[in-house]
């Protein structure tokens, strides 16, 4: 017989203040002793609360009245927000968030890490707190979702959408009108390649059938002011796909790289394909401090530029360069640090293991009359070896910033062993940066700590660390 699922007890809790803000944007309530993890809510709101999920040492809820509003609420700007996930904290006053992430960072280090800790550097604020990204993905859907006020008034609503992924959903996107993500002329160029297609009744598509045409549209803007669009179709249509790229060449002649990729996969990814450079050059530039960066479709940089300058230039001076040192870039991606500590340290050999990246980092040397770094694609820890470190020498200086899930056991016990004079340690989530921390902590001792706010209205942090040799 087939087991019979479990229902939920739908439970009312009323008169319940929100606590704090805590991991992933939620917020923090409690009753009878039990934790609650509540979305949408700030703390100091007092509301009822509908259980979703009950574990024995926590539960979720969502808010379904509200008695009080709390001090630290301002009026979200977008008109999407509260149904599109990417801006989950802009009912949040930015000050507010600012403390929250710097607190996370060292509830964090603290509970996680369990190692003695510097007073913390000031969490530093991004200069915009909206359009400060550079790049953003739309993606085309057929049956676009509805949002429950264009349900309940019955009308006919277009449903050919060019937007965001619902939280949540692989299969449904909000139809986005105005978004605060990305400077202008993003805005203007989805709308204008979303009316062009409904107009000239281009095919979009449809996830669960993997039919239809159009999928997936890439933006990506520069502070030298370059342009880069990426049109992604599911097969090949000659004739709609140059009648579309025309119109946004005339229409948009700012754009610098006009570019398409034909896509019959499952999935949207396209690292593995060609890219077609339909108009101008395949590629756009960054620039920091003079250094121009190559960005290509398949680059990658990161999304708050403005910010990312602020990051490397305090991870350089946590470094402490004198122009003498030998430094190794570890995860250096398409070599963003490495080139841009190069010109203050004798020598930079950078480690990636995307070897399109690593392309990226070579070209980024050369365009910039940059000779002293070295760079290798492959897994970490296999090229971090000793064979490696016996060729180029013991590293004086270690910067590493790892993905998400931090650095293999390997490397940390290969930076052990290697004993550098100083790491710096750049982590886009604490939580595993404070346990290589711990790890580290047999030979290093934490001097500084910086956390830095890249990703504003979100609930994302970064965080740099200076570690010492003992």
């Amino acid at each position: 017989m087939r087991k019979q699922k479990k229902k939920i007890n739908f439970e009312i809790l009323e008169n319940i203040r929100i606590e704090e803000m805590v991991a992933e944007g939620k917020c923090l309530a409690r009753h009878d002793n039990i934790v609650i993890f509540v979305g949408g809510v700030a703390p100091g709101d007092v509301v009822d609360l509908r259980i979703t999920r009950k574990k024995k040492s926590f539960m979720e809820a969502e808010a379904v009245n509200f008695h009080a509003y709390s001090d630290v609420r301002v009026q979200p700007f977008c008109e999407h927000f509260g149904t599109c996930g990417g801006c989950k904290w802009q009912h949040i006053g930015y000050d507010t968030q600012l403390y929250y992430k710097q607190k996370q960072v060292q509830d964090n280090l603290e509970r996680i890490g369990k190692v003695p800790l510097p007073a913390f550097d000031p969490i530093l604020g991004s200069a915009k707190d909206k359009f400060y990204r550079n790049k953003l993905e739309f993606t085309f859907s057929n049956y676009g979702w509805l949002t429950n006020e264009q349900i309940k008034s019955g009308e006919e609503h277009e449903r050919r959408a060019l937007g965001f992924h619902m939280p949540g959903r692989f299969d449904k996107i909000l139809d986005i009108q105005n978004c605060y993500l990305q400077p202008e002329p993003s805005n203007s160029i989805r709308l204008a390649v979303r009316d062009y297609a409904r107009a000239n009744n281009l095919v979009f598509f449809d996830k669960l059938g993997m039919t239809g045409w159009l999928r997936n549209l890439i933006i990506r803007t520069a502070n030298t002011g370059e342009v880069m669009v990426i049109v992604q179709v599911y097969h090949e249509d000659e004739e709609a796909l140059t009648g579309l790229l025309e119109h946004l060449a005339v229409t948009f002649p700012e754009i610098s790289s006009l570019q398409y990729v034909v896509n019959g996969k499952g999935n949207e990814t396209f690292h593995d394909l060609e890219v077609v450079c339909y108009k101008g050059l395949p590629y756009i530039h960054e620039e920091m401090e003079g250094i121009r960066f190559r960005v290509g479709p398949k680059s990658f940089y990161q999304t708050n530029g403005d910010q990312a300058y602020e990051l490397y230039r305090l991870t350089r001076e946590f470094a402490g360069l004198t122009g003498n040192e030998l430094v190794y870039d570890l995860y250096t991606g398409a070599g963003t640090i490495a080139n841009f500590v190069a010109r203050q340290c004798r020598e930079v050999i950078g480690i990636e293991y995307v070897p399109s990246a690593i392309e990226d980092a070579k070209i980024n040397s050369q365009i910039n009359e940059i000779t002293n770094t070295t760079f290798y694609a492959g897994d970490m820890k296999d090229i971090l070896s000793d064979e490696l470190i016996e060729r180029h020498g013991r590293p004086d200086v270690v910067i590493t910033d790892p993905p998400r899930a931090g650095m293999d056991e390997k490397v940390v016990a290969k930076l052990l062993q290697v004993h550098p004079n100083r790491i710096v340690y750049v982590s886009c989530n604490p939580a595993t940066q404070a346990r290589d921390l711990e790890l580290l902590s047999e030979k290093y001792d934490v001097n500084r700590v910086q956390p830095v706010d890249m990703f504003p209205q979100t609930h994302h942090v970064e965080n740099i660390v200076l570690l010492t040799a003992k």
